[in-house]
């Protein structure tokens, strides 16, 4: 009992001197304990992350999600002007691609737009590859976005040295390139502030810069290095078209160019031969031609110049539609009456008053009723050669023609076709101006695209108008292709048709092996073509 006792005193002596202690070491205590509370009171971003309390949980593991270059003021705002630069990107996108249909005020590109579109679209693409590997940076993307910056500069220059092209670009082509050049360059600067935002957040937070990539990192790189690699791919290919145009450029155009429509785009205008006069005085009919499909100086032209060289006609003119050889695109949306108030305003500006004798192939027929309609005293004659009739517009305005030409005039600028023509088949630049190649350009898949947009509602209302003032006294003469009327009888029954444009129908002949719209390229096509015309000018 008396050994418990003892135990006991001592015991209660012991929890008195503890007690006593500790109201001693209070301040020291109170002091001790308060001092973590003035550590989380001082904390910012950088320090809340390490709640640390003693050296073994000083660091944390590099896969933490805390260990981030986001923690960064500075990477965080290079990544939200990212953002913006994308919107601002994809409002002016979706702005040239409007364009494209219908042009906006001062947004006129006297080009086909399909560049800018195409430097718009390689911009884009190039931010969201940023945006979406933006914490996996990366020496491969800073050098190829490097490589691109660096090559869509040279396209700018390119684009300012050749006269030519400056005016078909504009201001909208240059401002694309510029920014897309400048978009390259800034994700330099970012790629770069992220991978020192990284290392400098690796070594704070885990105590030493991390060199391994994990293998989530290493698929992000290959992924954003494969599309980085085809977009150098891409970037070269705009270049390579860009040398391939500016080549074309040194084609010098026979006869003239005129602004027309408010000096908005100029179309292309040549006469060969002399004025010539009867014996009051009065000028001589002068042949006019307008192509079909192809440009007139295609092989139309060709059986003309014989014509001309034989003696059968004293002079001839011809002209080029917007977008189609050397004339530019005129703006969206485009009608058989603008092309007509076109040639009519860049003939008032040449002198010539005619009179004139229209030959015209295909769809060029509706363009010459138009024009005939709208100078009915200027008119001595009209030729149709397999010239399409207005109630079969709406072939040419299709919706799937028209998806299968914007589709056509988006990759255009990647010039596949172009440049694999020149390369391997010695295709030259008078191909690709207005020869068999030139179907391949930008300018004419947008002058295709302009009439399948307006075919079948504004142009077949002009020709339906035409018909109605048409001046039932010119002489008229329809020549149609055999092979044509044999694959398409409703094609024989609207070229009947075309024979009552005028009531003074002097010939309608089918040349049996005559290709559909072209039934100059045989001989018989060729003798007949110029025997009718011999008559139609005698006739006017």
């Amino acid at each position: 009992m008396g050994t418990l006792w003892g135990t006991k005193q001592n015991g209660e002596d012991h929890e008195d001197r503890d007690e006593e202690q500790l109201q001693q070491e209070g301040p020291r205590a109170s002091s001790s304990h308060s001092q973590p509370t003035r550590r989380s009171e001082d904390a910012n971003e950088r320090t809340r992350l390490l709640p640390r309390h003693d050296q073994s949980q000083a660091y944390l593991s590099p896969d933490d999600p805390a260990v981030s270059p986001y923690n960064l003021w500075s990477v965080r705002a290079l990544r939200w002007f990212e953002v913006l630069f994308l919107v601002i990107t994809c409002l002016w996108w979706v702005l040239l691609f409007i364009s494209i249909f219908v042009s906006p005020p001062s947004m006129h590109s006297r080009g086909s737009g399909f560049f800018d579109v195409a430097y718009t679209t390689l911009t884009i693409g190039n931010i969201l590859i940023a945006l979406l590997f933006f914490a996996v940076p990366s020496t491969a993307m800073s050098i190829l976005s490097m490589a691109i910056s660096v090559i869509l500069l040279i396209d700018m220059i390119i684009i300012l040295a050749v006269a030519r092209i400056r005016v078909e670009e504009g201001w909208i082509g240059i401002a694309s390139v510029v920014w897309a050049a400048l978009i390259g360059f800034y994700n330099i600067v970012t790629n770069r502030t992220v991978k020192w935002g990284k290392a400098e957040e690796e070594e704070r937070l885990t105590g030493r810069h991390e060199t391994k990539r994990s293998l989530r990192e290493w698929c992000a790189v290959f992924t954003a290095t494969f599309f980085m690699v085809i977009y150098v791919l891409i970037t070269v290919l705009l270049t390579a078209t860009l040398v391939l145009r500016s080549r074309d450029a040194t084609l010098a155009a026979p006869g003239q160019r005129y602004l027309v429509d408010g000096d908005k785009y100029q179309v292309h205008f040549a006469c060969v031969g002399n004025q010539t006069f009867t014996p009051k005085g009065k000028p001589n009919p002068t042949v006019l031609l307008e192509g079909g499909y192809m440009p007139v100086e295609d092989s139309f032209e060709e059986w003309v110049y014989d014509a001309y060289k034989n003696g059968t006609i004293p002079r001839y003119c011809y002209w080029d539609r917007p977008g189609l050889a050397w004339s530019d695109n005129a703006p969206s949306p485009h009608s058989a009456g603008m092309s007509a108030d076109a040639i009519s305003e860049a003939l008032a500006i040449a002198g010539e008053d005619g009179p004139w004798i229209l030959v015209s192939a295909g769809i060029g027929s509706v363009y010459s009723r138009v024009f005939s309609a709208r100078h009915p005293r200027a008119i001595s004659g009209m030729m149709f050669i397999d010239g399409l009739h207005e109630d079969l517009l709406y072939k040419v305005s299709s919706p799937g023609r028209g998806f299968v030409l914007w589709g056509r005039g988006i990759i255009s600028p990647l010039g596949l076709d172009r440049l694999a023509g020149a390369l391997f088949k010695g295709r030259t630049k008078e191909d690709r101006v207005f020869g068999k190649s030139s179907y391949q350009g930008g300018k004419f898949i947008k002058n295709k695209l302009q009439e399948n947009l307006v075919a079948d509602s504004l142009t077949k209302n002009e020709v339906s108008s035409a018909r109605n003032i048409q001046d039932p006294k010119v002489p008229l003469v329809v020549v149609t292709s055999g092979v044509h009327v044999r694959q398409d009888k409703d094609w024989e029954r609207k070229q009947e048709d075309l024979t009552k444009v005028t009531d003074k129908l002097l010939s309608w002949d089918i040349v049996k092996r005559g290709p559909r719209e072209e039934v100059w390229r045989t001989l018989e096509g060729r003798t007949l073509l110029e025997k009718r015309l011999g008559q139609l000018y005698k006739a006017s």
